[in-house]
């Protein structure tokens, strides 16, 4: 917040306020006041007491009041006088200059505008422009990391994150919902996916060990430019969305990396309902049990191998060839078969998809 426009506004209410006022920062140091001379002036020792009131201290013959929300010191309005008359007009300046300072910093913060751009609010044409207020630079790697806190704790999601991240001209950090915050990290030139998942492991391994607090973070690809941003957000939001589906198990999962589980997300559900009635006889695919889907995963994880599943199944192979037979009667496709393989495996993929997102009719 730009110290001068206090006092531009405080220079403008003097002659209509027969009191010294001022606001102080965060160090105690007197930013903006009616008398001049008082600016630079050290109130460290009132700090203290205006993290602990309530409402209003006041010490010295001074009222003294948080700036905005009591919830962290920024600022702190002072106002001559310990009488009612000053503790008003402490409240109005508290208010209105709060309210000032929120529109400021959505003009000029970084934050917010990288914030508008991940959520498409400003127009491509302003993006440059924009910047170039800012002295915002553009042509730098970026990589946005969708973190979703799946527990709930008494420190704010974004604290945690905001003090994981300290660097405010390069990394930013941005509350898109209760539980999910977005950070955008400035990144390498030609940072590769490894790269990407180590700075997410970090982030999981940190918030886990410290708050003991479960995330699941989505990764984007490296925007090489301010504009591919918003590509980037919208790329980590479906890598989140894909992964509860696909990748139940995973905390960490990165965009480029979805495979085909990408492609059947974009489906919609009536054509991915077509697909399995079309693949599997009626009610086929319902009949199979428990056990023989954990049979075919692990048939698909061993590269349909018998005699490696079979041995991870702790199964005789006549065993194993037989339960594959049995498949093959009920659903019409033979898994040892590779096109058929692909197929049932691509249906049960689109079957999970379904169960998540239902058809409405």
């Amino acid at each position: 917040m730009s110290n001068r426009l206090f006092q531009g506004i405080i220079h403008q209410m003097k002659d209509n306020i027969d009191r010294t006022i001022g606001v102080i920062d965060e160090n105690g140091i007197i930013v903006a006041c009616s008398e001049l001379v008082k600016i630079g002036e050290e109130k460290r020792d009132i700090l203290e007491g205006v993290s602990f009131s309530a409402d209003n201290y006041i010490a010295g013959g001074y009222t003294y009041k948080i700036l905005g929300p009591h919830t962290k010191i920024e600022y702190v309005i002072m106002v001559e006088g310990d009488d009612k008359t000053a503790s008003d007009i402490a409240g109005i300046l508290s208010v209105s200059l709060g309210n000032i300072k929120t529109l400021y910093d959505e003009k000029y913060d970084k934050s917010s505008f990288i914030k508008n751009i991940i959520l498409d609010n400003i127009l491509p044409s302003d993006i440059y422009i924009k910047a170039k207020e800012l002295h915002f630079t553009n042509d730098v790697s970026r990589a946005v990391f969708f973190v979703r806190f799946s527990d709930k704790t008494e420190i704010m999601p974004y604290d945690i994150l905001q003090n994981m991240f300290p660097e405010k001209n390069k990394d930013f950090v941005i509350n898109v919902g209760e539980t999910d915050i977005v950070v955008v990290k400035e990144v390498k030139a030609n940072c590769d996916s490894k790269e990407l998942e180590k700075i997410a492991n970090s982030i999981v391994d940190t918030i886990s060990s410290d708050f003991y607090i479960k995330v699941t973070i989505g990764i984007g690809s490296v925007a090489e430019n301010i504009r591919d941003l918003a590509r980037s957000f919208k790329e980590a939001q479906v890598a989140i969305e894909v992964g509860k589906v696909f990748d139940t198990e995973k905390n960490i999962i990165n965009y480029e990396n979805l495979g085909i589980g990408r492609l059947i997300y974009q489906l919609p559900t009536t054509l991915c309902e077509m697909f399995l009635q079309e693949v599997f006889k009626k009610g086929s695919l319902e009949s199979l049990d428990r056990e023989t889907l954990m049979t075919i995963q692990c048939f698909f994880e061993n590269n349909l191998n018998v005699s490696e599943t079979s041995r991870k199944l702790f199964v005789h192979r006549n065993t194993l060839v037989y339960r594959l037979e049995k498949i093959k009667k009920l659903t019409g496709l033979d898994l040892r078969e590779f096109e058929h393989a692909i197929t049932f495996k691509v249906a049960l993929m689109v079957k999970k998809y379904l169960v998540s997102k239902p058809v409405k009719y």
